[in-house]
């Protein structure tokens, strides 16, 4: 049997931005756990490769796979779909996974009578299962974690159980990507996951519904051994840990850097982490091993604000881990939520003021977007004084007002464009980030940070 992945066409920010575009991790995973299974898979990115949906279409005719599975983020809903109808009409089974789908696996199947089927959360078993059932060798009906289409009816199976060794998944097949179009500069640039799981409980995302709250961690010597293999069969230089909290388990986080430091492996990376999770110590061993950056959820400058976002951090933290960040001599990247429930325009302002006074290298303001799974999801749907302002998926891209709250102090839509752009103004066009990027000669990410917020401001770039 025949299995074709396809990384849609969609818009991107980093591809806007920066000219460049991530491997889609995902899809790799699975085409590597139907490769160990004995399948015929093959993966196209649409956006690395620069291909439009006629040209999808051509692939898919020629070689004709018994199978077409996409994913896709919230706001490229529709572009996966135009692909499933598209293999649909060449008589393909059609299968969609990733987080937005995960959560709306009913509403999609009921929608859209092209889509056959939907592998929820993590997807390496679930997929293996649907293709061997689909050669005969088991039964749809059996399948953890799958929602599917019966007859008339859709049905939806159990849960499936987390894997709970990850090193047992064999690594993401790199060998059907197109690795030497992910380049960053004169580097070629590959992500990496190296846990699953988040047990913190922010109201704005689906993490841990996805992945689950309890955290599951590959060992040191498996993500060594990735990233050997990134460097030695595809000459990878730069590196993003894709964790959602790289350093939950400092130990870990350090027994991994001294992998790193032992193998002598010339590597460039950045991680995301919490501002309660790291130490001077670790962050010291991080810089060692060729951690450059780090990204920080900031998301406001008011406690009210964090509290209400089940946050789980402090202002005071928050400065603390900026000052010992910047001691150590690593970048960081800021990242702060305009429009949160219970904002006004004087906690609007408090943000602003408070990125200023953090002074990150980089910092990255959006509005708050209530994607389908999180529990902000939920609270707006069943809160008499909030309401969406619109389902099509295609306008969640954290930088259009997509809800709204009839309380007499929240901001209006309008108003919350206004304040991200003068959020992005205030920042961005100052002269102490203009001197930071000179300092540091850093005449290219300016040009390139500038260009796009010119042209965010003119409304002429989607994120």
């Amino acid at each position: 049997m025949r299995v074709l992945f396809v990384f849609p066409p969609s818009v991107s920010a980093i591809l806007n931005i920066l000219g460049t575009t991530s491997p889609p991790l995902g899809l790799a995973y699975l085409a590597s756990s139907l490769e160990r299974a004995g399948v015929n898979v093959r993966i196209i990115d649409a956006q690395a490769l620069n291909l439009g949906f006629g040209e999808i279409e051509r692939e898919i005719r020629v070689w004709k796979p018994d199978v077409v599975g996409v994913t896709g983020a919230t706001p490229a809903f529709f572009d996966a779909l135009r692909v499933l109808e598209i293999a649909k009409n060449y008589g393909a089974k059609t299968v969609v996974g990733g987080p937005h789908f995960s959560f709306t696996d009913v509403e999609t199947l009921e929608g859209y009578p092209y889509v056959d089927y939907v592998v929820r959360g993590e997807g390496e078993e679930t997929v293996v299962e649907l293709i061997k059932a689909l050669e005969g060798r088991g039964e749809v009906s059996e399948i953890l974690g799958l929602t599917y289409r019966d007859g008339e009816n859709v049905r939806r199976n159990q849960d499936r159980p987390l894997i709970k060794n990850i090193d047992s998944i064999p690594f993401p097949a790199f060998h059907l990507l197109p690795m030497n179009k992910y380049t960053f500069g004169e580097y070629h640039y590959a992500t990496v996951m190296t846990s699953r799981g988040c047990p913190y409980g922010c109201v704005f995302c689906a993490s841990s519904k996805l992945f689950g709250k309890r955290w599951r961690g590959r060992s040191p010597e498996n993500v060594a051994d990735e990233l050997e293999k990134l460097t030695e069969s595809y000459r990878v230089r730069n590196i993003e840990f894709l964790d959602d909290t790289f350093t939950l388990n400092q130990r870990r986080a350090e027994k991994i850097c001294d992998e790193i430091i032992k193998r002598g492996l010339d590597i460039v990376w950045n991680c995301s982490s919490r501002v309660n999770t790291i130490s001077h110590s670790l962050l010291e061993k991080m810089k060692r091993a060729g951690c450059n950056s780090i990204y920080y959820g900031v998301e406001s400058g008011s406690q009210e604000i964090l509290d209400r976002m089940k946050k789980g951090t402090t202002l005071d933290q928050i400065i603390r881990a900026f000052k010992i960040t910047k001691q150590v001599g690593m970048e960081i990247i800021g990242s702060f939520i305009i429009g949160f429930p219970g904002e006004t325009i004087n906690t609007i302002k408090k943000t602003i003021s408070f990125a200023k006074f953090l002074k990150p290298d980089y910092a990255q303001f959006t509005i708050c977007t209530p994607y389908p799974g999180t529990e902000l999801f939920q609270i707006i749907e069943n809160t008499d004084s909030m309401q969406l302002l619109t389902k099509d998926w295609s306008e969640y891209d954290a930088l259009k007002p997509v809800f709204t709250i009839n309380d007499g102090t929240y901001p209006s839509p309008s108003e919350l464009i206004k304040w991200v752009k003068k959020a992005y103004l205030n920042f961005y066009v100052s002269l102490s980030f203009l001197f930071q990027q000179l300092k540091k000669k850093r005449f290219i990410v300016w040009r390139k940070v500038l260009n796009a917020f010119k042209n965010y401001i003119k409304g002429n770039i989607r994120f």
